[in-house]
């Protein structure tokens, strides 16, 4: 079935800073299997296409300055994503993204037991979707969940994540993030891109 989210960062759309999306995503058996997130604002495109569904191969992809192009355009300036560790440097510590409107004092301490582990990290906000294609992207190392937020919100840009060689887990397991369930709340999630 589609999942479609029009207006993902209502609070950013009321606020235009322009750190909204429009989201739409493929799901079969559970699993986002195709993600497309529209950033209109800034006029770019990911796209994450799982299993080589419909002849494309598998992969992320990002694709900017795309109004007024056709599709043919669109796809034929679009760059692969870098996830993996040998396509990107890893920087010293890392690179959380949390949320602008959400950050909560659980998130708070999991960005402190991080930086036991991992050193010194480096914290950016951003609204929207946009905190799961900066980890696809590579721009960020991690996205934790710690509040609210339903399966619209996120399914596209799980796909895309997750074709990028990313993951999306339920927070505290090694479960994958799923939808389709009876109830649309997502449980909490961290999403990883090391």
């Amino acid at each position: 079935y589609w999942l479609v989210d029009p207006l993902d960062g209502t609070k950013e759309f009321v606020k235009k800073n322009g750190e909204f999306t429009v989201n739409i995503a493929l799901i079969e058996d559970g699993v986002p299997v195709l993600g497309v997130v529209y950033v209109p604002v800034e006029q770019t495109l990911y796209v994450g296409v799982a299993h080589g569904e419909w002849g494309m191969e598998q992969g992320a992809w990002r694709a900017e300055g795309c109004s007024g192009k056709s599709v043919n355009e669109i796809l034929g300036s679009a760059v692969s994503l870098p996830l993996s560790p040998d396509r990107r440097p890893r920087p010293s510590g890392l690179r959380v993204v949390a949320s602008k409107s959400h950050c909560n004092e659980e998130t708070r301490e999991f960005i402190a037991d991080l930086e036991k582990t991992y050193g010194t990290s480096e914290l950016i906000s951003r609204g929207s979707s946009l905190k799961l294609c900066m980890v696809a992207e590579g721009s960020a190392d991690i996205y934790p969940r710690i509040a609210p937020t339903m399966e619209w919100d996120t399914a596209a840009a799980h796909a895309v994540v997750v074709a990028a060689g990313g993951t999306v887990m339920v927070y505290g397991t090694t479960n994958a993030l799923t939808y389709n369930k009876e109830n649309l709340l997502n449980p909490y999630f961290v999403v990883s891109g090391i």
